[in-house]
């Protein structure tokens, strides 16, 4: 008999051609979109072209839905817009049915803050339902229907203008750069898949955190600032989370990005460029990765975010790549995981966000790759000098301050939009 309809119950369908299937990541997104997962079904073989899972699996996940009231069946993996019409067609009426990509979907739905990014879902979703409609919609209908009132050109219509809309906004990338550059930081993005680290390592770098402390990244009131929740939660905001820290010396913004997602396409990931805008807009970028994968697990997502970030403008030159999680490997396998990100990126250092280790060679290592300039500022020694050499010593790394008589001299070396700014100073009391 089934049971009443419970909406934040689901039921995971889950295939694999190598046994035992692994549901773990596919029950974290359900449960980071607010669902309980009450049963899981899996099968392990090939993938059944017509409903993704073959004809006896299909009544054993039906019965699991009946038996649970479910309100939601998710597959984790890819359905074809045929797969999900007859898959949907096995289950038990008014059963939604989410595969991998529609979930992430979901989560992004419920975390868009701004205006961006609540556009960029809407049209990645347009875009991931369109062939499922035109798949399930009546082939004579749509025969008959091709041009205005039909669902399919409503969905067409609303994706065209959704697309100009989302070009006549300003460039997120830009404008933080353009703000950041004015109050003269450099920026340095973390970067890499969910919950490789980032949140940890955030907490490890910034000036004013400590690792233990844990906020709800809240984008709006009095928490508007709060950095990311250092929780092994995904995808607990879609906004990104910025935090002063100091590399090298100097001060910087750290950002912590949206993480990514394993078995995602691109362009789900390039839908949501603007989660990493502030990648392309940095002097530097962290690409966490877990070094406690498996080596041919690390290197594909080595190369993935790669890839990615490369798409949003980011060369490998400015990437450091932080193998995170070494507290869990022997010595051997570290020396392993270093190797193959080296091939991949310029610089690898190993690090354990948690127990604090390799942070130091970390911020070394991000720190030379930031745009550094040195000045020699002589001026008279008064009130306006001292302002001078406070700020320097805020905003850029000082070699040296000498006083000489009525002279005052600051060697100092840091962003060369600080350096102009201080020169300028100098130069004015100077005459």
């Amino acid at each position: 008999m089934q049971e009443t309809r419970t909406e934040s119950t689901a039921v995971i369908a889950a295939r694999s051609t190598d046994p035992p299937v692994e549901t773990t990541e596919i029950e974290d997104l359900a449960a980071a979109r607010g669902y309980d997962v009450a049963a899981t079904v899996t099968q392990a073989g090939p993938e059944d072209p017509g409903t993704y899972l073959g004809r006896g699996k299909c009544e054993k996940l039906a019965a699991a839905v009946a038996e649970t009231g479910a309100s939601l069946v998710v597959a984790d993996g890819d359905l074809t817009p045929s797969q999900h019409h007859g898959l949907r067609a096995e289950l038990p009426d008014g059963t939604e049915l989410f595969d991998r990509y529609r979930l992430v979907l979901a989560i992004f739905e419920r975390g868009a803050g701004t205006r961006r990014a609540r556009l960029q879902v809407e049209l990645a979703r347009l875009r991931y339902e369109l062939p499922r409609i035109v798949e399930s919609a009546d082939e004579g209908m749509l025969n008959k229907r091709t041009e205005k009132g039909s669902p399919v050109y409503d969905v067409r219509d609303r994706i065209d203008r959704l697309e100009a809309k989302l070009d006549s906004l300003p460039d997120p990338a830009e404008e933080f750069r353009r703000r950041r550059r004015e109050e003269g930081f450099d920026l340095v993005t973390i970067a890499g898949y969910t919950n490789a680290g980032k949140s940890t390592l955030l907490h490890r770098l910034a000036d004013d955190l400590s690792v233990d402390e844990a906020t709800d990244g809240e984008r709006e009131g009095p928490n508007k600032d709060a950095t990311a929740s250092a929780a092994d939660r995904l995808f607990e905001t879609l906004e990104t989370t910025t935090r002063r820290a100091t590399v090298g010396g100097r001060p910087v913004l750290a950002t912590d990005t949206v993480g990514f997602v394993s078995d995602l396409p691109h362009w789900l990931v390039s839908s949501f460029s603007e989660t990493l805008s502030e990648a392309a807009a940095a002097d530097a970028v962290v690409l966490v990765a877990d070094a406690s994968d498996p080596p041919e697990v690390f290197r594909e997502k080595l190369e993935i975010s790669l890839e990615l970030l490369a798409d949003q403008g980011v060369d490998r030159e400015d990437v450091v790549t932080a193998c995170n999680k070494t507290d869990l490997l022997p010595a051997g396998e570290r020396e392993r995981r270093l190797a193959i990100a080296a091939e991949r990126a310029p610089e690898a250092v190993a690090t354990s966000a948690r127990e604090g280790t390799g942070l130091d060679r970390l911020r070394s290592v991000v720190g030379d790759r930031l745009p550094t300039e040195e000045a020699r500022l002589g001026m008279p020694n008064c009130d306006e000098a001292m302002s001078i050499v406070s700020q320097a010593y805020d905003r850029t790394t000082v070699e040296n301050v000498a006083y000489d008589g009525d002279r005052v001299t600051v060697v100092c070396r840091g962003p060369p939009t600080v350096i102009e700014r201080l020169r300028a100073r100098a130069d004015a009391i100077d005459g």
